[in-house]
């Protein structure tokens, strides 16, 4: 019954609505920064933590270390073992979430008001003091291990895999973010330690905070929880240009369905017409049903269920990606028309008609995201990964607002690019060769 409880509080825990959000910038006594949304009508806080970095920090004779390492951290910690730690978690009803990304480390915590002292130091000894006790090391190795082999049987991750490294070559994101079974199957204990030094460090860390608890608590929270961490961490990589030049890569597998991700440069964070670009890509590819990859690929011709664009400004370059199904008679004929689309939206722009659509749902859609203590955290740390202000949550609307049918015939022109549009397509694809 208790757990019953502890969930419905986090399902239930709501943000007022939008207009009402009030972001506060606290400092610690100790200088660690983060965002801060109050909300005390129920006793529940929510903790978000990213340290920038992630697993393009691995050595090049170490992938996969981050990922490792990450997987961990709840799996012993201080004078806790792997057992005793979950125990202990579920005891207090406190939710611990760690997971590793190309570019951060993300750690999300949930806890009660009434055990959150016995929380923070739970989950502080998960971070600053992980066991990395050679049981747990193997067990989960061996399921980091069996889950790269089962990527190599899947098609979404086998076109991921080779897009990346087309794209990337042998910069750390043109590697499997859980490295090989050969460099997991080799990594040592101290690869860990090293690991855990390099990612989780005070000068990379951003922090966000939405629940019952004040400014003053989450200060001293702050320096309980991250005060003994190395002040610095490991070197961040390099940028790297995107090195695709168009056309199709085919990789064979036996399949009836074809699986084709597509992808060209793409658009960074910090550029000045990345909102046009966002709201440009809504109407041709990521606006569901109403876009027109959708409308063009599935609805009119029926060659897929699904197909979607996206925007991806990664720390060291940006990817313009997508990705589309269709058997492999018929995935010929889809990528004929993603191709066509594109050079269509480069050249014309969009109509009145969808960007009005699209400024609709767009406006209406963002308060519906500030829903709940969790997702306020969530998005507030990744407003400062992104270098925004506090006021984005009460201006982002207004900028959709104020954007024209030239800006989005501009950043069309300026970012999409037929000619280096590059697919990478995993099936048996009928009437599609990769040249040479």
């Amino acid at each position: 019954m208790r757990v019953l409880v502890i969930v419905a509080v986090w399902v239930l825990t709501a943000i007022p609505a939008l207009a009402e959000v009030k972001i506060q910038e606290v400092t610690s006594p100790g200088g660690i920064k983060a965002w801060l949304v109050e909300e005390h009508s129920i006793p529940f806080t929510a903790l978000e933590l990213r340290f920038r970095g992630g697993t393009s920090l691995d050595a090049a004779d170490t992938r996969g270390a981050t990922s490792l390492m990450v997987a961990l951290l709840e799996e012993g910690a201080g004078d806790k073992d792997a057992r005793a730690f979950t125990e202990a978690s579920e005891a207090l009803a406190a939710k611990f979430r760690f997971r590793p990304y190309d570019d951060a480390v993300s750690v999300s915590a949930r806890m009660l008001t009434e055990n959150r002292d016995q929380a923070v130091a739970l989950l502080r000894d998960s971070l600053v003091a992980p066991r990395f006790d050679a049981d747990a090391i193997e067990r989960v190795r061996g399921q980091v291990i069996s889950s790269i082999r089962s990527d190599l049987k899947d098609p979404d991750a086998i076109a991921m895999a080779r897009l990346d490294a087309l794209a990337f070559g042998d910069h750390p994101y043109g590697h499997p973010t859980d490295g090989t079974e050969d460099s997991v199957a080799a990594l040592t204990r101290d690869d860990l330690l090293s690991a855990h030094r390099g990612a989780l460090a005070r000068d990379r860390v951003y922090v966000s905070a939405a629940g019952d608890i004040t400014a003053e608590e989450l200060g001293a929270l702050l320096d309980t929880l991250l005060g003994d961490l190395p002040e610095t961490g490991a070197p961040m990589p390099e940028d790297v240009p995107v090195a695709l030049t168009g056309g199709v890569d085919v990789v064979p597998f036996d399949t009836p369905q074809s699986v084709a991700v597509f992808a060209q440069e793409g658009i960074a964070r910090d550029d000045p017409d990345f909102f046009a670009a966002y709201v440009m890509n809504t109407i041709l590819g990521n606006g569901g049903f109403e876009s027109r990859l959708m409308d063009e690929v599935r609805e009119k011709r029926g060659l897929t269920y699904g197909v979607y664009s996206y925007l991806v400004p990664k720390d060291h370059a940006a990817l313009y990606l997508g990705r589309v199904a269709s058997a492999n008679e018929t995935v010929a004929e889809a990528i004929k028309v993603i191709r066509d689309e594109w050079e269509k939206m480069a050249r014309d722009g969009a109509t009145e008609a969808e960007l009005t659509r699209v400024k609709t749902y767009l406006t209406g859609a963002y308060p519906l995201r500030l829903d709940g203590n969790a997702s306020i955290a969530d998005i507030l740390v990744g407003m400062q990964m992104d270098g925004l202000s506090p006021d984005y949550v009460n201006t982002r609307n207004a900028k959709v607002e104020a954007l024209t049918l030239d800006d989005i015939k501009r950043v069309a022109a300026r970012l999409l690019d037929p000619d280096t549009l590059t697919f990478v397509v995993v099936g048996r694809p009928v009437g599609l060769e990769t040249p040479g």
